[in-house]
């Protein structure tokens, strides 16, 4: 986030939320915007689905799953249009403003509603509100970046707020919302494939020196592999064991069936987590691991605001936590250069090799205060709420790049490509057919979390949020014959999963939607793979379906296949000797 979250409640005065079903799943952030609304401050919401939030909104937008680009060119392009526009600060702050509004120009709110329906009023209306807050902020999540283009329309998110002047002030910037408490902190550690701790690029040699000299090895040039290259990687052999800690990609993973498979074919499989995962069935060694109450050391929230964590109890049976089995597996294997004895050092360590960012963070000042936003140099700095700044930008320029953003939901024509060299291009990788009529879009539900590894163990929880449900239009249900609490199945080319319907005016027509909470109908067995050239994200959010009602036989039958496949039957097995040994299921 370029901003803090505070700052949406007390400063902004527009919030357009995009690509986040915000009340459900970041419900702390949604108090922030009805602190906001309250005070008087407006209120853009684009979703397919009606949220809660989009019933709170002053304007709508319904767009279809993966026409955002279109949504945003079309918002850029009025602004300009109406000299809405802050020109000051795009001469004096930002490059390439020309060839991004040439881009965009074809983008007229008449287009816009030809391509996705949306009202040219209602596309108007955002766009003046948006242009005409003194603090415009721009909130979005997964449904923006979970598409073969979502660096796309990140790039059109931030053309849309530099070319109105809204970055570097209070209650102004650009928030994506972090899905998980340490998303934020494992990518400033370098838990990417193409940087070093810091967003240092592995690819400069100075900044392999720096780590090198730190850790006392040598370190490769080359960017790794991205977690969505990994299935096909261990396919081809090139990747013969796999070390997976705190995630539970046999859910969570595109196509995840095709995943599974991949896992089939190596030689080793290690899973470290707190439960034992539909994933960890499947490997060879489970470390069982400390869940974040059990445990010390720091967080890094979605705002880059660093926390630190404190042990409220100690972790069960033989739960350690993760730095500790590393460490001790990283000795196991001849490496001494993890002997830790206590995360405080793990983080002096970070503080010494990345000060740029973090050496003013101590535990001392975190002890003192609750939480320090990086970058803090030093220990006299303040932390940095706000990125950006008066204008300044890291980039080599100092300027905020603006760059064209050119969609065609079928396929980019090449000579646009040709017309915008360096222009980031989208379309749509699967669109509705007659074989498979309907778009299936994906996300979460507010009463369960990823794949529902802790919350459908918590007994509250679970008997709210009983079940899967696939949301289906009236029309569509109408049409079909299909009424509220019936089985239905929805397939795609990667396969099916059957779930009870939820016949709702949440949805549009012709599109479906459910969540990837469930093992017994797990909605990622059916998402498309396609991928983002840039960021390696998988395309979950739109892919082509067919809908059909089946029986409760046949709702049964499923049921029980996805017990087989997801090993339930090891479950209670493990459970039971458990049990007779006197320890616990951790």
């Amino acid at each position: 986030m370029t901003n803090s979250i505070p700052e949406i409640g007390a400063e902004s005065d527009c919030i357009f939320i995009i690509g986040s079903n915000t009340a459900e799943c970041h419900p702390l952030i949604a108090r922030q915007v009805i602190r906001a609304r309250e005070r008087g401050a407006r209120l853009i919401v684009a979703d397919p689905r009606r949220t809660e939030m989009a019933n709170k909104a002053d304007v709508w937008l319904q767009v279809p799953p993966g026409y955002n680009i279109p949504l945003l060119n079309g918002m850029i392009n009025i602004i300009i249009e109406e000299k809405l526009h802050d020109g000051d600060f795009i001469a004096s702050c930002t490059e390439g403003f020309e060839e991004m509004k040439q881009a965009a120009a074809e983008w007229t709110p008449k287009r816009v509603e030809e391509v996705t329906g949306i009202p040219a009023e209602d596309l108007r209306k955002a766009a003046r509100l948006y242009a005409g807050g003194k603090a415009a902020v721009i909130l979005y999540c997964m449904g923006v970046t979970q598409f073969s283009f979502g660096t796309g329309t990140v790039v059109s998110l931030s053309n849309l707020a530099a070319i109105t002047g809204n970055l570097g002030r209070p209650g102004t910037g650009v928030d994506p919302l972090r899905g998980q408490n340490n998303v934020q902190g494992a990518c400033d550690m370098g838990c990417l494939p193409n940087v070093f701790p810091g967003y240092l690029s592995v690819t400069a040699a100075e900044n392999r020196a720096r780590f090198s000299k730190e850790w006392g090895v040598e370190l490769p040039s080359t960017v790794g592999l991205k977690v969505s290259e990994v299935p096909e990687a261990i396919l081809e052999g090139k990747i013969r064991a796999l070390y997976i800690f705190g995630e539970n990609p046999v859910m969570s993973d595109p196509d995840c069936d095709h995943f599974r498979k991949s896992l089939e074919q190596l030689d080793f499989l290690i899973v470290q987590d707190i439960f034992l995962s539909e994933t960890a069935r499947l490997a060879d060694v489970v470390f069982p691991a400390a869940c974040w109450g059990e445990k010390d050391g720091t967080f890094t929230s979605t705002e880059r605001r660093v926390q630190l964590v404190r042990k409220a109890v100690a972790p069960p049976g033989e739960a350690r936590e993760d730095w500790w089995v590393f460490k001790e597996l990283a000795g196991k294997m001849g490496y001494r250069g993890l002997d830790y004895l206590h995360p405080r050092e793990i983080w002096e360590e970070v503080r010494r090799v990345v000060p740029e960012k973090f050496g003013g963070i101590c535990y001392r000042r975190l002890n003192e205060q609750r939480g320090i936003h990086w970058p803090c140099p030093s220990e006299d700095h303040p932390g940095t709420p706000i990125l950006y700044s008066g204008g300044k930008f890291s980039t080599p320029s100092g300027k905020a790049q603006l760059r064209p953003v050119i969609f065609d939901p079928v396929q980019v024509p090449e000579e646009k490509t040709k017309a915008f060299p360096g222009a980031l291009t989208g379309s749509i990788k699967e669109l509705p057919d007659e074989d498979y009529p309907f778009t299936l879009t994906t996300g979460r539900r507010v009463y369960h979390y990823h794949t529902g590894t802790m919350t459908r163990r918590a007994e509250v929880l679970n008997t709210i949020g009983t079940e899967q449900l696939i949301e289906v239009n009236p029309v569509d249900a109408a049409r079909m014959g299909i009424k509220d609490g019936d089985f239905v199945r929805i397939a795609t080319r990667r396969g099916s999963i059957t779930a009870k319907a939820w016949v709702t005016g949440r949805v549009p027509e012709k599109t479906l939607f459910t969540s990837f909470h469930f093992w017994e109908a797990n909605v990622n067995e059916l998402t498309n793979t396609a991928r983002d050239p840039v960021a390696g994200i998988p395309e979950y959010k739109v892919c082509a379906a067919r809908l059909e009602r089946v029986t409760p036989a046949e709702a049964a039958s499923s049921y029980k296949e996805k017990m087989e496949k997801y090993r339930l039957d090891l479950v209670q097995k493990t459970k039971e000797e458990l049990e007779r040994k006197g320890g616990e299921q951790r």
